[in-house]
């Protein structure tokens, strides 16, 4: 019987997603629930078993860890990419590594509450409301009229731009392979300058890939370039942005509100000043977390493991 551990479940779902019961007369599963941070307890608990399934990026699994767990002969991963793992040194110890499908749509349907959520202080209406404050004490905003900056217009960008047009907004795309016959196709208008895009629109929404040349693109520079009642969103990976300098843009009063969903170190430690933060609207990276994204997260497990008993590996990354 081989084993199988399930990674960082937090809502105890992952078993009741898919039809695990085909395996059960050759794969043992375990779930964690708890993520595990440090290196030697995640090891330790990791050791005896065969098959790993991490959950999107929230457990790294670097060359040094794959080297000390020498059991390990298939990892999957939920959807089809994952940077946290060190793919072509788990290839290398013989370890296969498969994804799963997903659904992209949910992420673009999180961003844009997010901003309907800054731009008409949802949460903080719906915290008085409860709290029983003066009746109306903000002021929301349309959006109609206004401009949406796309940074990235892949999949979600591209659904994002959609949205924006249904609510009769203008849209410009930044990235760095973007075309003006793409940005066309998407609904939008082909911005060739990130300083232009930053400082002409009224909302910006992050859909990029996390890379060395992405790292750190949203500085205190950039963001000194946004309008000071503009709306900063964050879906895509924290440290795309610098969270000191957006920090200090919102305490300053520089830049009108953030909604992010996604931080540098995840799960956010208790003590982070995001958590208190009044011009930032937070949420802990729920973007995936629907049940149609874990249902074709977990069905694709189960076949990734019934293809590698099989001797035929599919998804392989």
């Amino acid at each position: 019987m081989l084993r199988c551990a399930i990674l960082d479940d937090y809502q105890g779902t992952a078993l009741s997603r898919a039809d695990f019961g085909r395996l059960k007369d050759r794969v043992r599963f375990n779930v964690f629930r708890e993520h595990i941070p440090e290196t030697d307890a995640l090891l330790a608990a990791l050791a005896p078993y065969d098959i790993v399934v991490a959950m999107r990026e929230r457990t790294p699994l670097d060359a040094a860890r794959l080297d000390r767990l020498p059991a390990l002969r298939l990892l999957v991963t939920t959807g089809m990419r994952n940077s946290s793992i060190d793919i072509a040194h788990a290839k290398a110890r013989g370890i296969v590594v498969s994804g799963t499908e997903g659904f992209a749509g949910s992420t673009a349907e999180l961003a844009w509450g997010l901003l309907l959520s800054a731009m008409r202080h949802i949460p903080q209406e719906v915290a008085d409301f409860r709290a029983g404050a003066p009746w109306q004490q903000r002021v929301g905003r349309d959006l109609r009229g206004m401009r949406l900056g796309l940074l990235g217009l892949g999949a979600l960008g591209t659904r994002m731009a959609r949205y924006a047009n249904a609510f009769e907004m203008s849209v410009a795309a930044w990235s760095r392979n973007n075309t003006p016959d793409r940005s066309a196709a998407a609904g939008a208008y082909f911005e060739p300058d990130l300083d232009r895009l930053l400082a002409e629109s009224d909302a910006v929404s992050i859909h990029l890939l996390l890379t060395p040349e992405t790292r750190g693109l949203i500085g205190a520079r950039e963001l000194g370039l946004m309008k000071p009642d503009a709306v900063l969103v964050n879906t895509s990976r924290g440290p795309i942005v610098d969270e000191a300098a957006l920090l200090r843009s919102l305490r300053e009063g520089r830049l009108g509100a953030a909604a992010v969903d996604v931080y540098d170190r995840e799960p956010l430690p208790l003590d982070h000043p995001f958590r208190s933060e009044p011009r930032l609207i937070a949420t802990p990276h729920i973007g995936y977390v629907t049940a149609r994204t874990f249902e074709r997260f977990f069905s694709g497990v189960v076949e990734d493991i019934e293809a590698w008993l099989a001797g035929s590996p599919v998804r392989t990354l």
